[in-house]
């Protein structure tokens, strides 16, 4: 029996993805063998990786003048790989600071260059994004960068920045493909894949062709973006059965009615939750209304004593992966698009009743 999984990564996947896979995991279109043992520049896998890159193109309407790049590494690996093929002959970086993913990006910046903190939410716990209006941003910096959406806080951008000539670069790990976004407006697109795209292993980036010029000398092959690009992702041996997985998630996503239909459910799902939260007493959430993540539902008991016991009855409940994250404690919810509303209606009827239980 398959539980309702709320992992903030890797997590759920479509259930219609795992049975096509696994129909197809011994003879792949009548090829006699897996995509996981196909050459990665025979025809049938380069099928796959261009049908893949075609899909996701479509998806998020991404312009001509961008190259989209199937790597790996996952998003830590491109907290280094971006200020490596940024920089150029510049010296510093703009880092907005929002929580626990905005301080590993800013970690590794620093071991490549100047970092300054244009802004931070440091002062509300990291619970809310920093208004526009409080950030001090540097013209002459390589470029500005955010994380789009704090899994650990649960808090998300619901709006896009204005950098000016700065180029914007936009850790989008846990909530790309869950909404519409304007690629033009920024520089750099990247994120993980195992949240809302496919297994881990597998990274997206998404760059406009005029930032593939100002690598570092020192960028080693494997991370440099241009070679990539120019290589179709194939410098070194790409993650092969997680593109594979993630064509799949691009395929099942285009029969929910593409991205803008996706966003829809997903705001009736984290309203649901959002609205029953807002209700009691008995849990809070504390990330600010206005950032609240439709991604990843951070919440908490007020008595955080019975933190077990609401653990051990949701997973009895058939719900698992409800802990939140050892930095901030309590609860998260990550409702990703694979996540059905009925699990999100089944989440909210157990707190009712784990309420009047101990309410």
């Amino acid at each position: 029996m398959r539980v309702f999984n709320f992992s903030a990564g890797p997590a759920a996947l479509p259930e219609s993805v795992l049975t096509q896979a696994a129909a197809e995991m011994l003879d792949w279109r009548g090829t006699g063998m897996s995509v996981m043992e196909m050459s990665h520049r025979g025809k049938e896998f380069m099928g796959i990786a261009a049908k893949a890159e075609a899909d996701l193109r479509t998806l998020l309407a991404i312009p001509d003048d961008y190259s989209v790049l199937l790597l790996q590494g996952g998003a830590i690996a491109e907290n280094a790989i971006v200020p490596m093929n940024l920089l150029g002959r510049k010296t510093s970086a703009d880092y907005v600071n929002t929580g626990e993913w905005s301080k590993k990006s800013i970690k590794e910046a620093r071991k490549y260059c100047a970092v300054r903190i244009a802004a931070s939410s440091e002062d509300t716990n990291f619970t809310s994004v920093p208004a526009l209006g409080t950030w001090q941003l540097d013209r002459n910096a390589a470029y500005v960068h955010i994380c789009t959406n704090e899994t650990i806080g649960g808090i998300e951008y619901q709006w896009t920045p204005e950098t000016g000539e700065v180029p914007l670069v936009a850790d989008m790990s846990s909530h790309i493909l869950s909404r519409v976004v304007n690629v033009s407006k920024y520089g750099v697109i990247y994120g993980g894949a195992q949240k809302n795209v496919g297994p881990a292993g597998l990274t997206l980036v998404i760059v406009r062709n005029d930032l593939l010029d100002r690598a570092l000398p020192i960028t080693p092959s494997a991370f440099h973006w241009k070679e990539q690009a120019a290589a179709d992702s194939m410098v070194n041996t790409p993650p092969t059965y997680a593109i594979y997985i993630a064509g799949l998630v691009f395929e099942w996503l285009q029969t929910q009615g593409g991205v803008k239909a996706i966003e829809k459910k997903n705001i009736a799902k984290a309203a649901l939750l959002y609205d029953y939260l807002d209700t009691t007493e008995f849990y809070r959430a504390p990330a600010r209304k206005i950032d609240r993540s439709r991604m990843n539902v951070v919440f908490h008991l007020s008595d955080e004593s019975l933190d077990s016991e609401f653990l051990v009855g949701a997973k009895a409940a058939g719900m698992d992966q409800l802990k939140g994250h050892r930095a901030v404690g309590g609860m998260r919810a990550s409702i990703y698009n694979a996540m059905p509303f009925e699990g999100v209606r089944t989440l909210v009827d157990y707190m009712k009743q784990f309420e009047q239980m101990y309410g």
